[in-house]
This record gives C-alpha cells, sequence and structure tokens, in this order.
C-alpha cells in the first residue's frame, strides 16, 4: 500500500498548528511495514515536541489508541524516543504506559524513572516480575512509595536496596527502616546511606552504633595486644554514654516500664503479670529495661522457639528458674504451637538454663547489647555445654555402663 501525504489541519487565520490527520495515521498502522511505522513514530513524536502543535482531546485519544495497537511492531529506537517523551506528559493512557514500562529496560527507563502516570500497583508488579534493571530504575524514581519502597527491599537484591537507600525522595517506613538496620549487622554497603537518611530517627541511628562498635572491637583485638573484656567494658561505657546524652524518643509502654523501674515495682512478679495479662507490649519493654537489650533483639530472644536465647538472658538479667519457667509456659498464650513440640522445647531450654554458667551469659548478653551476632553467642554456649545438655535433656540414648574388668 501507498501511503499518502500527510494532511495539515488548520485554525482560524490559517496558520497551521497541528500536522496531525487522523486517517492518515490509521493508514500508516494498517500498512505495518517497518517504513510506515516508523513514518507513523516520528510524525506522533514531532506532534509532541513542536511546541506549535495544539492537540485537542480526541486527537490525544485517536493518537494514543493508534499507538497502542502498534508499539510492540515498532522499532526499539523509535520506542526509545516515544518514550522519553511520553514520560513526563500527565495525560497518557495507563494502558500505553504499562507497556513501555515492561518493555526492554532501554526504552521503560525513562517511564520507570519519571512517569507520574505508573500506579503502586503498576510498579510493584514490575519490580517482582521484570529484571534487576527494572528494579534498579524504579529504585530512583523521583517519588517512591512506602508499598513500592517495601517491595524493593522483599527482592532482598543488595544493590537494588542500596540504590533505594540512596533515594532521598523515597518513603520507606519505620518497620522496613527497623529490618534495614538489623540488616546493615551483616550488610556493609547499607550502613553509610542508612545514617545519611533523614528518616532514620536518632534511636535507630544510635542502634547501628553497636554494629559499627564490634568492628572497631575486632580491630582493636586484631591490631593490639589487649584484654577482650577491657575492650568490651570500655564500648559498652561509650555506647551508655552516648545514649545518656542523646536518649531516644519512648514509646508508652517503655516510659511506663521506666516508671515501674523507677518506683521499685518492676519485680520479676510483675513482669510475668504483664504477661499473663496479655500485655506483650508492656512485658517487652520491660524485659529491654532489665536486660539493656533493644526491642527488636529482645523479642527474638523472648519468642525464638529453642529458648535458650531466652535462659542466657535470664540467668545474665538474674532472673531465678521459676521466673525462666514461667515465660515459657506464658509463651503459649500468644503462639499457637503444637503441645508436644511446647513440652519437647520446655525440657531443652531448662536443661540449657540449668547448666549455662551466668559468667558466661553475662558476656554473651554484654556482647549482644554492643552488636555482635546473636546466634554466634548462642552457638559458643551451646558448643561448651553440648555433653551435659544431652545428658540432662535427655536426647542423647542412654548407654549400658560396663563393668571393672
Amino acid at each position: 500500500m501507498s501511503v499518502r501525504p500527510q494532511r495539515r489541519a488548520r485554525v482560524d487565520g490559517g496558520q497551521p498548528t497541528t500536522g496531525y490527520d487522523a486517517n492518515y495515521l490509521f493508514e500508516l498502522a494498517r500498512e505495518r511495514s517497518a517504513k510506515s511505522l516508523a513514518r507513523l513514530t516520528e510524525i506522533v513524536v514531532d506532534l509532541f515536541e513542536s511546541e506549535s502543535t495544539v492537540l485537542s482531546d480526541r486527537e490525544r485519544a485517536e493518537m494514543y489508541s493508534i499507538l497502542r495497537v502498534v508499539i510492540r511492531d515498532i522499532e526499539m529506537s523509535l520506542r526509545r524516543r516515544l518514550s522519553e517523551r511520553l514520560a513526563d506528559l500527565a495525560d497518557v493512557p495507563p494502558e500505553l504506559v504499562r507497556d513501555l514500562a515492561n518493555d526492554a529496560v532501554d526504552v521503560a527507563y525513562p517511564i520507570l524513572t519519571r512517569c507520574g502516570v505508573l500506579r503502586d500497583e503498576d510498579l510493584i508488579e514490575i519490580v517482582r516480575f521484570r529484571s534487576l534493571e527494572h528494579q534498579l530504575a524504579v529504585a530512583i524514581r523521583e517519588n517512591v512509595s512506602e508499598a513500592v519502597s517495601e517491595a524493593l527491599v522483599a527482592t532482598n537484591n543488595e544493590r537494588v536496596i542500596e540504590t533505594l537507600l540512596r533515594n532521598e525522595n523515597a518513603r520507606i517506613s519505620r518497620m522496613t527502616l527497623e529490618y534495614l538496620v538489623e540488616e546493615s549487622k551483616r550488610v556493609d554497603s547499607f550502613r553509610e546511606p542508612l545514617l545519611r537518611r533523614e528518616d532514620l530517627g536518632a534511636d535507630l541511628a544510635r542502634r547501628m552504633f553497636a554494629w559499627v562498635s564490634m568492628a572497631l572491637r575486632q580491630y582493636i583485638l586484631d591490631a593490639h595486644d589487649l584484654d577482650p573484656h577491657v575492650v568490651d567494658e570500655l564500648l559498652e561505657a561509650a555506647a551508655v554514654e552516648e545514649l545518656r546524652a542523646h536518649p531516644p524518643a519512648k514509646k508508652k509502654s517503655a516510659e511506663l516500664a521506666e516508671a515501674l523501674k523507677r518506683e521499685g515495682r518492676a519485680t520479676p512478679a510483675m513482669i510475668l503479670a504483664a504477661l499473663r495479662e496479655g500485655e506483650v507490649s508492656l512485658f517487652v519493654a520491660m524485659f529491654c529495661r532489665e536486660t539493656g537489650l533493644g526491642e527488636t533483639l529482645a523479642k527474638r530472644v523472648l519468642f525464638e522457639p529453642e529458648g535458650e536465647g531466652l535462659a542466657i538472658a535470664c540467668r545474665a538479667a538474674g532472673f531465678g528458674k521459676v521466673v525462666f519457667s514461667s515465660i515459657l509456659a506464658l509463651r503459649r498464650k500468644i503462639e499457637a504451637r503444637p503441645e508436644l513440640d511446647v513440652r519437647a522445647e520446655l525440657r531443652h531450654a531448662l536443661a540449657f538454663f540449668d547448666h549455662v554458667p551466668e559468667a558466661g551469659a553475662r558476656d554473651a548478653l554484654l556482647l549482644w547489647r554492643q552488636g555482635s551476632d546473636y546466634g554466634r553467642e548462642v552457638r559458643r554456649l551451646r558448643r561448651g555445654l553440648k555433653r551435659s545438655l544431652r545428658t540432662a535433656s535427655g536426647v542423647a540414648a542412654r548407654k549400658p555402663a560396663r563393668s571393672e574388668a
């Protein structure tokens, strides 16, 4: 099919204002040859780029409808040019924008980074199912909502998460920031961009001080012949001094726990009463107050099934076996666990509590406060007690005693 020349539209005064001719564009689209589609794209882009062009709403709708039909058949370089031009427009049909956003990343990039027509659900779907390059483009958008940030973090890709953290315009929820602060224990690249974020909050920044302290601790021990306990005490003193100088904003439960402690009412019986009555937030706050642990780690210690970390913390804080076993039993109020599993874990945890040395428990608690790896300290004590724990908990098979010759 041959295509006829483009017809010029005119307004009052006879001056040409647009090269738009719907019939001509439809003919180009129907021909579907490389030449006709290239011509179609050039005309559309020229219409967008021309300052003298004035398109009516009907003309724009017709143009977008044509593009939606043929977009996949247009050469990539032309799709890229079209995407670049449409990215900053507010009246582009969502269907056309989604098509371009799901295209090859060279085409999708302007749309993903700038287009305000894309909705959160569109972006989340792209983050979940498209390439790393698409995810990175979403992470540097001029505006990223909390929901999209959560989807980007859920990729577990360190490069994507670091890119998101460096985006000052990205909104990240408090819960997601808390998670990333914990992740910064093991992912060094998260630390600097996290600390630069205005929405991090002083309390989370101070929590990260512990991770840096542990790296400093290892450096000091490697470079100098110093007693590890002396280094630990110095770092602990520095952390305490920092918290005193800039105390974090307290939740209501933390304020109540502090008041109870100040009034001498934060007894083990009161701590157990809070858990018994379902006041989990107050219970956690009081436990944090007694052990010096942060809320996130305290919850892990309190509610992990095995109960070994809880045994260590209770030993170190001077809680007796009755308090420890009562906490284990009362946890069932907020857990849906099979009775058999609970009984087995209770026996194991009580045996661990009986055999863990108090001095070793205090050392572990001190290292946790400074940001040491939680699991590593549990494993260290577990290895030291392995033989006695197996005997005490009945896990090891009983062997018949051999008679003396």
